[in-house]
């Protein structure tokens, strides 16, 4: 849960007056991009328990929230707290959410406390605070946002859009620039399978919903409380083959107050190419390859798209189709890599992928084979985004993330939690791709369909169409 680039760890160590001793990532940005709050490891890197998982640290916000304290609120908050029985139920609720997302990754680290460490009544302002801010159901968090901000100065018409997919929930809340584009306030992304079995049953499982929707209401949350006055929810491969989307339709119209886009497969192919190209200073046409849990899809165009497919191969699909042992025996591979090659002898009639100057691989596959071939102590989205990857790395990623096991997959320092036994799978459609489309070299991106989303929420009356707006 969260994001960490590599200039956030200068930026906290300046902010703190110390260099942080505890792993942590950012789930909220101040306008400018430097951490509002970040997310702190539950235990330090001896193993000992660590009290506050969401800590404050922008300097201007943790000044507002002390003078709270200063002024006896949380003497008075608790007084609340043992007279009224509506308000102590609500702030129980958030130590046991608080508990409960201290424990996600880490079984058994619930039993540490909830908000700040605490089992009961109220301790740190400015915990509350942060818990609010990461989407946490938190209503002393959210009286204290009442009382404080703005912080700082902000855009009008904030937005956020969840990529609902097969394999992911990702979130991302920004506000406009000015200039067409965005800067981000929060990006995040936990791996939930939603379209864990959808393609051997054609239904999103109870025990998949049951993943999903804690963190579909947390990002809903999180986007409230940094102030999106919108929410967009596109929906990808699992729903569009779905039989039963209508109870996520309904859950996600309650969560957001916006109903759930089910987004055509060449819709979601031409809102890769707007996210991935937007910017880009890279010669066109583009070929861009967007490799997903349950679909994959190939756009081809230059300002815009002009060819937009998407096909029935995903690194879960492909996964649950083909995979049974691990690590995958060869058979199981060369399986895979058959229906690989059927399902492109269709995308080799519909688009000449000679002509593109410029081949651009978006979502997670395509970046965490980036980041095992660079050898990253740890995921930054920084030193991933267009960068280069040449063939031959995919193809030697490709064959030693497929000899490895899932556990020793997940051990890697740049794995998302979630992604180790799929991620063999997409790096084996990223091979075979460039291998038959004769790409000598990826620019990998790490926007994509969910900058898409935001671009396409902020094309408005002045504002210039971003490319491949319908």
């Amino acid at each position: 849960m969260g994001e960490l680039r590599g200039s956030d760890r200068a930026l906290v160590a300046e902010q703190l007056g110390r260099e942080p001793t505890i792993p942590f990532t950012v789930v909220a940005r101040c306008p400018g991009g430097h951490p509002l709050a970040i997310r702190n490891a539950p235990v330090d890197t001896d193993g000992t328990p660590f009290p506050t998982l969401f800590w404050l640290t922008c300097p201007a916000a943790a000044r507002a929230v002390s003078r709270l304290e200063s002024e006896g609120w949380v003497s008075r908050l608790n007084e609340r707290f043992e007279t009224d029985a509506t308000f102590a139920e609500a702030v129980r609720r958030a130590h046991v959410a608080y508990a409960a997302e201290r424990a996600r990754g880490h079984p058994g680290a619930e039993s540490h406390g909830g908000v700040g460490g605490t089992r009961t009544g109220l301790k740190c302002l400015h915990a509350h605070y942060a818990h609010h801010l990461a989407g946490g159901d938190d209503e002393v968090g959210a009286w204290v946002a009442g009382e404080v901000e703005p912080i700082h100065a902000e855009r009008p018409d904030r937005v956020a859009a969840i990529d609902q997919g097969t394999n992911s929930t990702r979130v991302l809340v920004a506000e406009p620039d000015g200039s067409g584009g965005f800067a981000d306030l929060a990006r995040d992304m936990i791996i939930t399978r939603l379209g864990q079995g959808v393609d051997e049953t054609g239904a999103i499982s109870p025990d998949a919903l049951e993943r999903t929707v804690p963190v579909l209401a947390m990002f809903a949350r999180r986007a409230r409380a940094l102030h999106a006055t919108r929410i967009r929810v596109g929906a990808t491969a699992a729903v569009r083959d779905a039989g039963n989307g209508a109870e996520l339709e309904r859950i996600v119209r309650g969560l957001t107050g916006s109903a759930l886009e089910v987004l055509s497969g060449e819709a979601e192919a031409e809102l890769s190419f707007l996210g991935a190209t937007r910017g880009l200073d890279a010669p066109g046409p583009y070929l861009v390859l967007d490799i997903g849990g349950g679909s994959t899809e190939f756009v081809l165009g230059d300002a815009r798209p002009t060819v937009a497919l998407s096909t029935q191969l995903g690194s879960v699909r492909l996964t649950e189709r083909f995979i049974r042992h691990d690590p995958p025996a060869s058979g199981e591979l060369e399986a895979a890599r058959a229906e690989v090659h059927r399902i492109l002898d269709g995308v080799e009639a519909a688009i000449t992928a000679a002509e593109a100057a410029t081949f651009v691989a978006v979502s997670g596959t395509a970046t965490t084979v980036q980041a095992v071939a660079l050898e990253l102590p740890f995921y930054d989205p920084e030193r991933i985004h267009r960068t280069r990857i040449e063939r031959s790395e995919v193809e030697a990623v490709t064959t030693r993330l497929a000899a490895m096991t899932t556990a020793e997959r997940a051990a890697l320092p740049v794995m998302a939690p979630g992604r180790a036994d799929v991620i063999a799978s997409g790096a084996l459609i990223l091979a075979i791709v460039m291998e038959r489309f004769g790409v000598d070299e990826a620019l990998v991106s790490e926007t994509d369909i969910l900058d898409g989303l935001v671009l396409e929420m902020l094309a408005g009356p002045g504002v210039p169409e971003p490319p491949g707006v319908r």
